[in-house]
């Protein structure tokens, strides 16, 4: 029998925090962290809300993981994120030691691989899982954004 609880079941989820972040005016980037077929960890972006740089999806969820866990190692831990981590991101992400990182769209302008940013040599990394709708997401956002101002 095979499992439901696949990446793209995952990634539905990510997305559906990143569909909240647009609601609410953010930047529409959406996280999960996963562990055993269990997601642990839910959030998008607050940096309008907190006024805070750092308040992206991955921050969000890591602290929220890592207390619900207990730890700070996130060993075992899958993040499931709509947009390619930042290198601020990719950075906690490798302090937390997470096991794998899958991503929806690829960020060509501020992404970890185009800045050169290293993970964890364990992390495993997944790209492109529903990079369509987490791309299109992106793209809406910001055309209404463009159309408000």
């Amino acid at each position: 029998m095979e499992n439901p609880f696949d990446d793209t079941y995952f990634m539905k989820k990510a997305l559906q925090e990143a569909q909240d972040a647009f609601e609410k005016g953010e930047i529409p980037v959406g996280a999960v962290v996963v562990i055993k077929d269990r997601i642990i960890a839910r959030s998008h972006n607050l940096t309008e809300l907190l006024n805070d740089v750092t308040a992206h999806a991955e921050m969000q969820a890591i602290t929220a993981a890592a207390n619900f866990l207990g730890g700070k190692y996130l060993t075992n831990c899958t993040l499931y994120v709509t947009l390619e981590p930042c290198q601020m991101c990719a950075g906690a992400l490798y302090w937390s030691q997470i096991s794998k990182i899958v991503y929806g769209a690829s960020d060509d302008k501020r992404g970890f691989k185009t800045l050169g940013t290293k993970l964890h040599p364990k992390t495993e990394v997944v790209s492109g899982v529903l990079a369509e709708e987490a791309s299109e997401l992106m793209k809406r956002f910001f055309v209404e954004k463009r159309n408000l101002n």
